[in-house]
């Protein structure tokens, strides 16, 4: 799954803090998400994320791990003949957002996966745990990744990415040219 939930409420929940027993806690894994928004969608969600009345403070952990987000600008243009302006894309490795009881939230990331984890409240089968933190192994892995160790995934994907993000400059370099040669000649046909 790409979004695993887990909410706790009452005695159980007193390991997390003493205020999750009361509030609840909430735990939240985010993994191998990617998702396209548009600027419009993120400024619009401003009035709906303001409120009169000062909510409760529910301690909660959101663990983000291997997450891409592009963002692209649905403004409109300035000048017709521009090709526009390039997405941003935002992608993730591993990053822990927490809120304790004094209602705060913290922002910790790790720079490289050391260690297998596994929560227990996903799927089973979601990560398998392996004793030498250099043999860990996705026991699903979506895209034929069978075998390669959790520290060769992230360096792959970035390299992935990379080269998309080449490809994607290149498509834009060639459109960007098409536009300014049939500025002069309306009817070239590549």
């Amino acid at each position: 799954p790409e979004v695993c939930l887990r909410l706790e409420v009452g005695p159980s929940a007193a390991v997390h803090s003493p205020l999750a027993v009361q509030n609840g806690f909430l735990h939240m894994l985010v993994h191998s998400y990617t998702a396209e928004f548009f600027m419009s969608f993120l400024t619009n969600l401003g009035p709906f994320l303001e409120d009169e009345i000062i909510p409760e403070v529910m301690p909660m952990e959101i663990e983000v791990v291997d997450a891409k987000i592009t963002l692209k600008d649905d403004s409109p243009r300035v000048y017709p003949t521009s090709p526009g302006p390039v997405p941003i894309t935002l992608a993730v490795d591993h990053v822990i957002v927490k809120r304790r009881d004094d209602g705060v939230f913290y922002l910790t990331g790790q720079q490289h996966w050391e260690t297998c984890f596994i929560l227990p409240w996903c799927s089973p089968g979601f990560l398998q745990e392996q004793k030498a933190p250099a043999e860990c192994v996705l026991a699903a892995p979506a895209a034929g990744a069978r075998g390669l160790q959790l520290k060769e995934v992230p360096e792959l994907q970035r390299e992935l990415q990379t080269m998309k993000l080449a490809l994607a400059e290149a498509n834009m370099d060639k459109a960007r040219l098409l536009q300014e040669i049939r500025k002069y000649n309306p009817l070239f046909q590549l």
